[in-house]
């Protein structure tokens, strides 16, 4: 697989991440498999994967202890991410980001994911109620210690921008600069695809030029970039895509049409090129210092999302994808 080299720490990952939550947390809870999510861990390697990505927060705890069990005897070959902010209570989620507790959630992600020194520390979410320059100084506070290698920010969600005259990334792009500051920003992960390309306009620049990588969450759009769900289908009731907007059945049906285009692009290749192959190509030619990072819990779409890195789209190609309608619905 391509390698890509991110951040100021000169990071060298594989081109296309793998995003670990779906094989504990957030979608089809009747569908997670132990045994098939170790599997698909080290098809990934397999494939030249490197970048592996968790967070305390998913199960919570169990997305880690996964990882860790995966990569027992597969440490030296992987990029380990993992993050840290967020508690997960019965009802609702709230942020962390006092210093004390960050060194001890460190300390017990070391422990989970088995392993002496975590590649990548990110900022999940800043504490409303801690100056995030304090919680960024804990994190670095945690490289100098040698239990971190570098440091990432997580954007803020969607929510928090409802000013008129307001870009979705400008909170983001406020909490890097007072952060820059404190310690340097390795990474940003932040949402990147087809269908929701906002982050190119201000995040992914501003990632650009001052040498920050960008990892592109849900490049795949929460699977239905795939072409393989069927509108109407339903979700389980634990599965975040069944309180989402965009995936009614009414939505969904609407926007076949952006995946109906992403076909047309993978036909011309031909040779097995799938939907998802295109919309990781197309993420992928972003920018050197972009990474998509798709999830799955399955070997076969972790082996077919790492050998995206070998589709070469035409600028044909990547005008049509570009051009590709706007997906309808709220995404928010």
């Amino acid at each position: 697989m391509e390698r890509r080299t991110i951040g100021a720490a000169a990071l060298e990952v594989g081109a296309v991440g793998l995003g670990c939550m779906p094989m504990s947390w957030a979608y089809s809870g009747s569908q997670q498999r132990g045994a098939e999510s170790l599997r698909t861990v080290h098809t990934a390697l397999d494939h030249g994967t490197t970048l592996l990505d968790t967070a305390d927060m998913y199960g919570p705890f169990t997305n880690e202890l996964l990882v860790g069990r995966a990569l027992r005897e597969r440490r030296s070959e992987a990029f380990l991410s993992t993050k840290v902010g967020l508690l997960v209570g019965e009802q609702h989620i709230v942020a962390n980001g006092r210093p004390g507790y960050v060194k001890r959630a460190c300390d017990a992600s070391l422990r989970r994911l088995q392993t002496d020194v975590i590649d990548l520390y990110q900022l999940h979410r800043a504490d409303p109620e801690v100056p995030v320059e304090e919680t960024w100084g804990a994190m670095a506070e945690l490289v100098s210690a040698g239990k971190v290698r570098a440091l990432g920010l997580c954007a803020v969600g969607a929510h928090s921008r409802r000013g008129s005259g307001t870009g979705l990334h400008d909170g983001t792009i406020r909490q890097l600069e007072r952060v820059q500051q404190v310690f340097p920003v390795s990474t940003v992960e932040a949402e990147l695809s087809v269908w929701s390309a906002e982050a190119l306009d201000a995040l992914l620049p501003w990632c650009e030029a001052r040498g920050v990588g960008f990892l592109a969450a849900m490049p795949l759009g929460n699977g239905f970039l795939t072409g393989t769900l069927t509108p109407g289908g339903g979700f389980e009731r634990d599965d975040v895509r069944a309180r989402h907007p965009r995936f009614t059945a009414e939505m969904m049906a609407a926007n076949q049409r952006v995946v109906a285009g992403l076909r047309r692009v993978a036909a011309r290749h031909g040779d097995g090129t799938t939907p998802a192959q295109v919309a990781l190509a197309w993420v992928l030619s972003r920018g050197r210092h972009v990474v998509p990072v798709p999830g799955t819990k399955r070997e076969r779409w972790a082996a077919e999302n790492a050998r995206a890195t070998g589709l070469r789209l035409t600028a044909e190609d990547l005008a049509e994808v570009t051009g590709l309608p706007a997906a309808l619905g709220s995404w928010d």
